[in-house]
């Protein structure tokens, strides 16, 4: 019995590395991040070897991104309700599982349920990864709670490197290992990785037993807000496959699943999502800024993926490897000077030069010809595009999490992924659906293919790049720190000089002297 009680209390004892933590939290962010973006240089291969129409080869993508987006809210509110470690690690079981059935599909129909179930898996992980990080630097007691200073803001800086890195990564990995073995090994890489994390996971991350389902447990509206985002992820992605009076319908049955579920969390004693949530500036307006920057970047690496192979004529291995620059500079910039910089110059100031920067490669972009060369019209703005994202991206999560509470950090995290969800599946489907048609039109007009081509990209950068400007302008005006007026000083006591006191002047009614302080005798100051 003694024994027992001595290994009890050293369980409960048991400290917790913050920086052991973030490991395995980023493995599973970069699992999940990387086949978000991995499939698609392998496509045609899956294509030729599957028989898919040019229809049904966007559902590899759908299939994986409309679960991933429409479950990130409720899995990070089942997070906070029955533990984040519990939720995390699940997550990863489901989607190291899912991951090897798409590596061994041999039909259509079995590759696409594979994806759809990955994206469950990987909504169940990365829904809580960011409230565990900041779970995980709150419990250390040297940590100044700043969203711009100490651990916490490193800890996001490295996070963030991982997920913005793991993105253009994910293109390289595509065209190395299709090229190299088979477009099944984009999956089945997944298994090793996955199953060191989940071990890790399981003995590295400090358990959180969660609040329990009896606490906020709103099965309605999971059911309307899951439909809802499921549906608008359809919409989005789906857009450029149907006619604009379906687009318009779906869109807005999708307004109206939303708007049930606002009115049932207005209403319900235990709401799925505390709509006071909505009232933090911070977290509303970081949101918004990432649904437009996502959309611009999310934009440049699809669109600038297809101008390097249909206009400037690079395979998939070339394609990829043209992408490297932009994960090595964000993992340089945001590991050595992010969470310095934000600490120095404030989170604000760094996400506006971010965005400044983003502005700007987005521009030069849209100036890239039908015979242009990577070295001159893609290579700079890849660089500011990186470089842009490595400043902001840390600063815009940062205060994002700043504006939520303690029992909240599960919910703002998913809906912080979720934002990443929908403006990356918007930005991708306006901006494709634009290059697309304005292609058509010079085609239909005599123009060469590559021309033509080329034509379509640029008008889909110089639309991100107006994305980039609104996106600027909407953190400048939401995100601006409060003035704070410089507390004033207290009047100084002026010390009456040494020697008699003067005469005083009968002429005027004598008013009684107040009297001395009486813990600090009268000092006088010498005359002259």
């Amino acid at each position: 019995m003694t024994a027992l009680t001595e290994s009890s209390t050293r369980a409960s004892h048991r400290t917790y590395s913050p920086w052991a933590s973030l490991v395995v939290l980023c493995a599973g962010t970069l699992m999940t991040i990387l086949d978000g973006n991995i499939v698609t240089v392998a496509m045609p291969a899956m294509q030729n070897d599957l028989g898919f129409s040019a229809p049904g080869l966007a559902w590899v993508v759908n299939a994986y991104l409309i679960p991933f987006g429409g479950l990130l809210l409720l899995a990070g509110r089942l997070g906070d309700l029955l533990g984040r470690k519990r939720m995390f690690t699940a997550g990863l079981a489901v989607f190291t599982t899912a991951s090897v059935l798409c590596g061994v599909a041999d039909g259509q129909g079995m590759l696409i349920a594979a994806r759809a179930v990955q994206g469950v898996g990987g909504a169940m992980t990365s829904a809580v990864v960011l409230g565990m990080l900041v779970a995980s630097a709150r419990r250390q007691p040297h940590i100044q709670h700043s969203p711009e200073r100490g651990e916490q803001a490193r800890a996001i800086a490295v996070f963030s490197a991982v997920g913005a890195a793991g993105g253009a990564l994910g293109t390289f990995l595509g065209g190395a290992l299709t090229q190299a073995l088979s477009w099944h090994w984009i999956f089945l890489i997944n298994l090793p990785i996955g199953a060191v994390a989940l071990v890790a996971a399981v003995r590295v991350l400090a358990p959180e037993p969660g609040a329990g389902l009896g606490k906020g447990a709103d099965y309605p509206g999971a059911a309307l807000v899951t439909g809802a985002l499921m549906l608008s992820v359809y919409v989005i992605v789906g857009s450029g496959d149907r006619s604009l009076t379906a687009t318009l319908l779906l869109a807005a049955l999708a307004f109206v699943l939303l708007a049930s579920f606002t009115l049932r969390q207005s209403r319900a004693a235990r709401p799925l999502l505390r709509l006071r949530l909505f009232r933090s500036r911070l977290l509303s307006g970081a949101n918004a800024v990432q649904i437009l920057m996502i959309a611009t970047m999310y934009g440049f690496q699809f669109i600038g993926a297809l101008y390097l192979q249909r206009v400037l004529g690079y395979d998939e291995l070339l394609t990829g490897t043209a992408f490297l620059p932009a994960p090595v500079a964000i993992g340089v910039l945001m590991l050595g000077l992010s969470a310095r910089t934000i600490g120095r110059f404030g989170a604000y100031r760094v996400l506006l030069a971010g965005l400044v920067l983003i502005v700007a490669g987005m521009a030069l972009l849209s100036r890239a010809p039908a015979d242009g060369s990577y070295a001159t019209d893609v290579l700079p703005p890849l660089l500011l595009l990186a470089t842009g994202f490595a400043a902001a991206m840390p600063a815009l999560t940062g205060l994002a999490m700043s504006g939520a509470r303690e029992e909240d950090a599960g919910l703002a995290s998913g809906l912080f992924n979720t934002t990443q969800v929908v403006g990356g599946s918007l930005g991708l489907a306006v901006l494709s659906v634009l290059a697309a048609n304005h292609t058509a039109g010079l085609l239909a007009g005599g123009a060469t293919l590559v021309q033509a081509t080329a034509a379509g990209y640029r008008l889909a950068f110089e639309v991100g790049a107006v994305i980039a400007v609104a996106a600027l302008g909407l953190a400048a005006g939401v995100l601006r720190p409060p003035h704070r007026a410089p507390t004033p000083s207290p009047p100084l006591r002026r010390t009456p000089p040494c020697g008699p006191p003067p005469t005083p002047d009968t002429s005027a009614p004598a008013s009684p002297a107040p009297p001395p302080h009486p813990r600090s005798p009268r000092r006088c100051r010498p005359r002259g």
